[in-house]
C-alpha cells in the first residue's frame, strides 16, 4: 500500500487559525511602524496585543515598541486589537521622539 501524503489547509475552522491571523496582524503593524517611523532594518520593534486592565479602557490593546540610538525606548498604545490597527492609527514620523519613554512615567496607565 503507497503511503499518502498529507497535506494540511489551513481553512477558517483550523484550531491554528487563530494564531496565524495574530502573526499576520503583528507582521503587518510591525511593517507599518517600520514605514510610518522610517526605521532602519535593524531596528528592533516589538508588537503585542494585551487586556487592558485599567477601568474604563476598551478591553483589548495594541502596544508598539521599538529602540533608537543610545537605548532610547519609543512606546505607542492604540486601543484596539492588533487585527484592526491601521495607518492611520500610527502617529505622523516627526512625533517618533515624542513617543520615548521616561524612567518615571506620570501614570501607571502609560508604561
Amino acid at each position: 500500500m503507497a503511503a499518502r501524503a498529507h497535506r494540511h489547509v489551513h481553512g477558517p475552522h483550523c484550531r491554528h487559525r487563530p494564531v496565524l491571523a495574530q502573526a499576520e496582524a503583528v507582521g503587518r503593524i510591525e511593517a507599518l511602524a517600520r514605514d510610518r517611523f522610517r526605521l532602519k532594518p535593524s531596528v528592533p520593534i516589538r508588537v503585542v496585543e494585551m487586556a487592558t486592565t485599567e477601568i474604563g479602557f476598551p478591553p483589548r490593546e495594541t502596544r508598539i515598541t521599538f529602540w533608537t540610538g543610545n537605548d532610547a525606548e519609543h512606546q505607542y498604545r492604540i486601543f484596539k486589537p492588533a487585527a484592526r490597527v491601521i495607518l492611520a492609527d500610527l502617529p505622523p514620523w516627526w512625533m517618533r521622539d515624542a513617543l520615548i519613554l521616561d524612567e518615571f512615567p506620570f501614570c501607571d496607565c502609560c508604561g
